[in-house]
């Protein structure tokens, strides 16, 4: 490799072939069948895609556009496009077309890869008001036999015009390879739009290689290490740990089927590292919690005494105390009477390293899997500074924090008590918009919009957005993600966003979690139709204010939620309530329900 300066991810993918060759590189289930990838096949594929798209036209420094589920594809198209010196950008498969429409119209791409024929419906909508868009590519053209075909050309397609290509000038892909500077463009990624339309983050390759060096150090990945692929690859948390940490280090990507099946491809699978956001250990949590309460009368007692047990050596554990001769052999007891078996019930039994990010989760959620002896750090980053920024290292866990700075991060806590950062991740900008570059980079940090303060033990802990603070009619200021993580450990509670800016004390608005509270209400023979039948159901109510009431114990009195309503709809992004990643669009929701909001405070 050459000199650091010139380190890019098309160099890293070229390094990581040459010394990985045959070893598996990717795998992915096809009709219930793993099929795998060798580092010299994931060249040969990427190798013929980024040829073909230079036979249709792809120039340097244009985009390509991927509207798919994860999947091997993705990764050829995005590793070709970069090589080529071009920009990829994810757009969210779950995405309503009008804003796939935006997002692809905003960055200019030229090309635009579906999965199959709804996504490619979704471009076709609107192709009218796409005049830069030369084809769509199509993984599965499944469906697609009798559409116009002038746009449309199939992913297998595209790479028999790069096998052309390479048959002409076999050193042309490596030549393109070699012109890409640290300071290209590569990647560009739309943030979730909480607040407004999404802007395109631009990351340059020096940002890529500095997170990918910093992070591998701050978790002590090695080559040896797999992770499996789920979380949307439009997302830079699930890229650093599916293209940037390969690239650099060269472990095993396994694609998961898919969201609504991550537990039992955790199983399958095995992961040694794997990031889980917030709603992912909410879900295995729960998971857990109605297995035991479906459970016999002995088990139940068994994993209370267990998970009592499981608690108690934590604590020790997070406390930095030795364990002594009773602690060791009671856990191993505990191990394998049950600790193994839910450890393999939630697919991480073989991980090394596994933490939450994305969004803030309640410590009462990691403290319960630290007492089954799966060690959760909380990590904590964003688009505009590639991903990961601040991890637990080692042992040191402080629940409630977010750890310390990774190695190419600089920060410091602006008089409002703003974080603010800086360093070789930080983004180049936001693509055609410079006002928004300017603000967020002021005065040489990059200014974040949360609201954080430093322990005496060094650690960061994130108080809240800025923006969603509450300021009560008491002038009391409250960080509604506190208590909203609270709320959403029960197993009963999906979604949780408190109330109350301007107004005499805290409200929810609360949405059930459809499928435990269903089961709850069956067991208990309450008769239900629907969604928004059950969550009327008065004893429903009293389910959830008895969840309510645990959370409010834990809170001062000012921070307790007095009333709350039950949502008879299930937040969608599809309405507008949600974002792609599933953060609640809380401007959105005051609007939308603001008769409801009303109804409690009057």
């Amino acid at each position: 490799m050459s000199s650091q300066s010139q380190e890019t991810l098309g160099q890293f993918f070229l390094e990581r072939v040459a010394q990985r060759g045959d070893t598996v590189a990717l795998r992915e289930k096809d009709f219930g069948i793993w099929q795998t990838v060798t580092w010299n096949q994931y060249l040969e594929q990427v190798k013929h895609f980024a040829l073909g798209l230079h036979a249709l036209g792809f120039q340097r420094g244009q985009h390509l556009a991927i509207l798919s589920e994860n999947c091997r594809q993705w990764l050829y198209a995005e590793l070709a496009a970069i090589c080529l010196g071009g920009v990829s950008l994810g757009v969210y498969p779950t995405s309503p077309y009008p804003e796939v429409h935006y997002v692809v119209k905003h960055s200019d791409s030229v090309f635009v890869l579906c999965e199959d024929q709804e996504q490619t419906d979704k471009i076709l909508e609107v192709i009218d008001d796409l005049p830069l868009i030369k084809k769509i590519i199509v993984k599965d053209m499944k469906g697609l036999r009798h559409y116009p075909q002038d746009h449309i050309i199939s992913f297998e397609q595209v790479q028999e015009l790069g096998r052309e290509v390479e048959a002409k000038d076999p050193e042309l892909f490596y030549a393109e390879v070699a012109k890409c500077r640290p300071d290209d463009v590569c990647i560009m990624v739309y943030t979730s739009g909480t607040t407004g339309k999404p802007k395109g983050a631009m990351l340059n390759h020096r940002n890529l290689v500095a997170t990918s060096r910093a992070t591998a150090e701050a978790i002590g990945a090695t080559s040896e290490d797999s992770v499996v692929s789920y979380l949307p690859l439009c997302h830079v948390a699930e890229k650093i740990f599916s293209l940037f940490l390969p690239m650099y280090l060269g472990y095993t990507v396994n694609f998961a089927e898919g969201l609504a099946t991550i537990q039992s491809d955790l199983r399958e699978i095995g992961p040694t590292v794997f990031l889980g956001v917030p709603r992912i250990w909410e879900k295995l949590q729960s998971s857990i919690t109605i297995n035991i309460q479906d459970s016999g009368r002995f088990k139940q007692w068994l994993f209370k005494r267990l998970l009592a047990l499981g608690y108690r050596r934590s604590e020790k554990r997070l406390a930095g105390r030795r364990l002594n001769l009773g602690d060791r052999l009671a856990w191993w007891a505990a191990y394998w009477l049950m600790m193994r078996a839910l450890q393999n019930f939630v697919g991480l039994s073989r991980v090394r390293f596994c933490f939450s990010a994305a969004a803030p989760i309640s410590p009462d959620v990691l403290r319960f899997f630290h007492a089954l002896g799966i060690r959760v750090k909380e990590g904590y980053g964003m688009t505009e500074t590639t991903g990961l920024s601040f991890i637990h290292p080692g042992d040191d866990i402080v629940l409630g924090t977010v750890g310390t700075a990774i190695s190419c991060i600089d920060f410091t806590i602006a008089e409002d008590g703003e974080l603010l950062k800086r360093g070789p991740a930080v983004f180049v900008g936001y693509y055609k918009n410079q006002a928004a570059t300017e603000e967020a980079l002021a005065g040489g940090w990059l200014h974040t919009g949360d609201v954080a303060e430093v322990g005496d033990d060094g650690h960061l802990r994130i108080v809240d957005r800025k923006k969603d603070l509450i300021i009560t009619s008491g002038g009391k200021n409250i960080a509604p993600s506190e208590i909203e993580n609270a709320l959403k450990v029960s197993p009963y509670i999906k979604e949780a966003i408190v109330i109350g800016d301007g107004r005499k004390f805290l409200s929810a608005l609360i949405q059930i979690d459809f499928d435990n509270v269903g089961k709850w209400a069956t067991d208990r023979r309450i008769a239900y139709t629907n969604f928004k039948n059950l969550s009327q159901q008065p004893e429903v109510f009293e389910l959830i204010k008895k969840e309510v009431d645990r959370v409010n114990d834990q809170f001062a009195r000012v921070e307790n939620v007095r009333k709350f309503l039950l949502l008879t709809k299930e937040l969608d992004h599809d309405d507008d309530e949600m974002t792609a990643t599933m953060k609640v669009r809380r401007a959105n929701i005051n609007q939308k329900f603001a008769a409801e909001i009303e109804s409690i405070y009057s």
